[in-house]
């Protein structure tokens, strides 16, 4: 496939979360199953400086700049010509598209448009199977006028949502596909605000949801435009979870809590970083992921020691909750991975109410500021023993959900069902 990206517009040097319009589609069009062949980036009456390309992204993909002073019609014409009856994709330059559509697009036997969505129509992809379908229609001095031509001429047809598997198993949402026209500094922050919001999980809990975003607002931001790699804030997250575990044990529970804390907001902008900004890898979800899983263990028999544990034997009350959330922690491990296994997806996207449910099940940001609270107010081992019992419950109702869906209903038998729609409704 040959690609040709109109990156000509003063508007192309705008940035979303520090990369360009181009460069977010050049990173997409990595991320195809099939390579393209040949990428041009037409930047006539631009610096390709200004696209802020890296130049290891450039080798990769092994692209070439377009300089030629012609009209745009010129252009592309002699674009369309080199690629003879090869398929190609005509991006524009200044719009941020969904990722997956690139993809999506390349599979298309039809030509096909795709317009921006939410009342502005323009078109900001043309996809040809053949590159000589529209040669003689090609006369239009942008891509959206060159979309529409040959929309209203039947040489192409719109893509539609309905066409799109907007699933994301990794965000347990739905996601319909998006395009938005960058054209200025205030309509790129926007556009930040919707990615951000888009990029945050279906099920979640309240905390995450509801009382961390701000910060990680504030963080992802900065640390975008200065490409600072996610995998470096996980690290960071990594030293501050063990960093912890030595304060709790010891009863310096301040420093303990202010570690736990600056953790729990890291969790979350290391993958908003990643995703916003291209950058996740194998390595960073397993490092990501991985301490997910790992810590809480840890925390939770330091807090057993910090409340006075390390002077009490096993058996006594708190030995004895601290040995059963530790066990009720992995059996609720086990029991969630039975769902993914049949499923193909995480068990909180099965239903509307199983995602309310993931919203205050023991989880560390739930029972974190139960323990906080009640360390405050001197009811820590009271705290403790309520948190040991909420994972008790925890663990209970997911084996006695998946039971029921799987041992009862069998729904792993039946047709899969959709899974759960979650709006994108820009969140401000």
């Amino acid at each position: 496939m040959h690609i040709w990206i109109d990156a000509s517009s003063p508007h192309a040097k705008l940035r979303v979360f520090g990369l360009t319009a181009t460069e977010r589609h050049l990173r997409s069009l990595l991320r195809a199953p099939i390579p393209p062949q040949r990428v041009v980036v037409d930047c006539s009456g631009r610096k390709p400086e200004d696209l802020g390309i890296p130049i290891a992204l450039q080798r990769s993909i092994k692209l070439e700049f377009a300089h030629s002073s012609e009209p745009l019609p010129n252009r592309l014409q002699n674009f369309l010509s080199e690629a003879g009856d090869q398929p190609v994709m005509l991006l524009d330059g200044t719009v941020v598209a969904d990722a997956r559509l690139h993809a999506k697009l390349a599979s298309q036997t039809e030509a096909r448009v795709v317009r921006g969505q939410n009342g502005d129509p323009f078109v900001g992809i043309i996809y040809l199977p053949r590159a000589t379908s529209i040669a003689g229609v090609a006369v239009a001095q942008t891509i959206d006028e060159l979309g529409k031509a040959v929309t209203a001429g039947g040489k192409a047809t719109e893509f539609q949502q309905s066409e799109f598997e907007g699933f994301i198993r990794n965000l347990r949402r739905s996601i319909p596909f998006y395009l938005f026209r960058v054209s200025s500094a205030s309509k790129a922050e926007e556009i930040e605000r919707f990615l951000f919001w888009s990029n945050y999980k279906g099920s979640t809990d309240l905390f995450t949801r509801y009382v961390y975003p701000p910060l990680v607002w504030l963080m992802v931001r900065p640390l975008a435009r200065a490409r600072v790699h996610p995998n470096v804030v996980t690290i960071l997250s990594i030293i501050l979870t063990f960093a912890a575990v030595p304060f709790f044990a010891s009863g310096h529970f301040v420093i303990g809590f202010i570690f736990a804390y600056a953790m729990s907001v890291l969790d979350s902008v290391d993958g908003k970083l990643a995703r916003l900004t291209f950058t996740d890898s194998p390595i960073g979800n397993i490092l990501d992921h991985g301490l997910d899983v790992v810590h809480p263990p840890f925390w939770y028999l330091s807090w057993a020691f910090g409340l006075g544990l390390a002077s009490q034997p096993w058996t006594s009350h708190l030995g004895i909750a601290a040995i059963s959330i530790v066990a009720f922690y992995i059996a609720d491990r086990l029991i969630l991975k039975i769902y993914p296994t049949l499923f193909g997806r995480g068990f909180h996207t099965h239903s509307k109410f199983d995602a309310r449910v993931r919203s205050i099940i023991a989880r560390r940001n739930i029972n974190l500021p139960i323990f906080l609270v009640g360390w405050v107010f001197g009811l820590g081992i009271e705290a403790f023993y309520l948190i040991t019992v909420w994972q008790g419950l925890t663990a209970l109702y997911h084996g006695l959900r998946i039971a029921w869906i799987v041992g009862i209903k069998r729904e792993h038998r039946k047709i899969a069902r959709s899974p759960v729609e979650v709006s994108t409704k820009q969140i401000m």
